[in-house]
């Protein structure tokens, strides 16, 4: 795209033209130049431009394709105008965007703008192959409602010893100077967390964590140092400060916009906040232009989405 937009106001207008948005489908979707037919494969295709659709022309294909198969937005009847401005928003919202907030600023249902987000979501999870090194931060948190917002015969039901009993986790893997790794996880057992650590991290790497002692397995390939939170929270170089900050971003768009989420839907919100956090040098139009590339080769079907809606919602701490 030539003369990308840098502000919000700015992608609304540029990207109110269909054909424009047409255009810079097809540049993030074939960067190459070479468009091939998702039936066939071949790069024979031509474009009907008064419907901004693709044809192929193999004498045994002639299938015509739209740019949006293939992506997140594959049997979407929204047009890529409203699209691109709900990626553009959540993009760059540094405490996300509501579905009820997108939903009045696209004119759409609350029900659609939240399918939206949930797709959008589903492109902002990063796959990656390298793995963390030099110093990393590991920790996990505790998703879930908090007990003064209980009834009394309710709390006294549900907590038992320690609040963060009943509780999703989240594990995070925080490379100082990069990216943060982040993973629900169904407990805090060494086999699961240390598991994760081994997968994420190289092997010589210096890793720093509380005193919590699944870690301490780490010590077998690993520089392993701890501080014990009961009395300090830093020792020199030997903190979780910088995924505590993390912690609190996601639990600021947890708590302030999204109010409750449903546990099985906690991955996505999290993966949300991860990229926003591992792009945070870049510009907006940059975090736009990451997100549009990733969503090619992904789709959420809202049947799938659903299935497990009844594992019912809870409030975040």
């Amino acid at each position: 795209m030539s003369e990308q937009p840098k502000s919000l106001i700015a992608a609304v207008r540029y990207f109110s033209d269909p054909k424009t948005c047409f255009s810079a489908m097809i540049s993030a979707k074939w960067p190459d130049g070479k468009i091939t037919c998702p039936k066939c494969g071949c790069d024979q295709v031509g474009v009907v431009r008064s419907r901004s659709i693709l044809q192929c022309k193999a004498k045994d294909c002639r299938k015509q394709f739209s740019v949006k198969v293939g992506t997140i937005f594959e049997d979407s009847p929204l047009g890529l105008d409203k699209w691109f401005v709900a990626v553009w928003c959540i993009a760059n919202a540094k405490n996300g965007i509501s579905s009820c907030e997108l939903a009045r600023a696209l004119e759409v249902t609350q029900k659609t703008a939240w399918f939206m987000l949930q797709r959008i979501r589903l492109a902002m999870k990063t796959g990656v192959f390298r793995k963390l090194s030099g110093e990393v931060e590991v920790d996990e948190t505790f998703v879930g409602g908090k007990s003064r917002n209980m009834h009394k015969g309710q709390r006294e039901r549900k907590i038992k010893g320690r609040g963060a009993v009943g509780k999703a986790i989240v594990q995070g893997l925080l490379e100082r100077g990069g990216e943060v790794r982040t993973r629900c996880v169904a407990n805090m057992d060494d086999n699961t967390l240390v598991s994760n650590v081994r997968d994420n991290v190289e092997v010589g790497s210096h890793v720093f964590t509380d005193a919590l002692p699944s870690y301490y397995s780490l010590s077998f390939g690993y520089f392993h140092k701890w501080v014990d939170h009961v009395t300090r929270y830093v020792s020199g170089r030997v903190h979780t400060n910088g995924l505590e900050n993390f912690w609190s971003l996601l639990k600021r768009s947890l708590k302030g916009t999204y109010v409750a989420v449903a546990p099985y839907h906690l991955s996505r919100y999290v993966d949300e906040q991860a990229f926003r956090y591992n792009q945070r040098k870049l510009d907006d139009a940059g975090r736009f232009n990451n997100v549009l590339q990733a969503t090619i080769g992904k789709r959420l079907t809202y049947r799938v989405l659903t299935a497990q809606d009844d594992a019912g919602f809870m409030g975040i701490k």
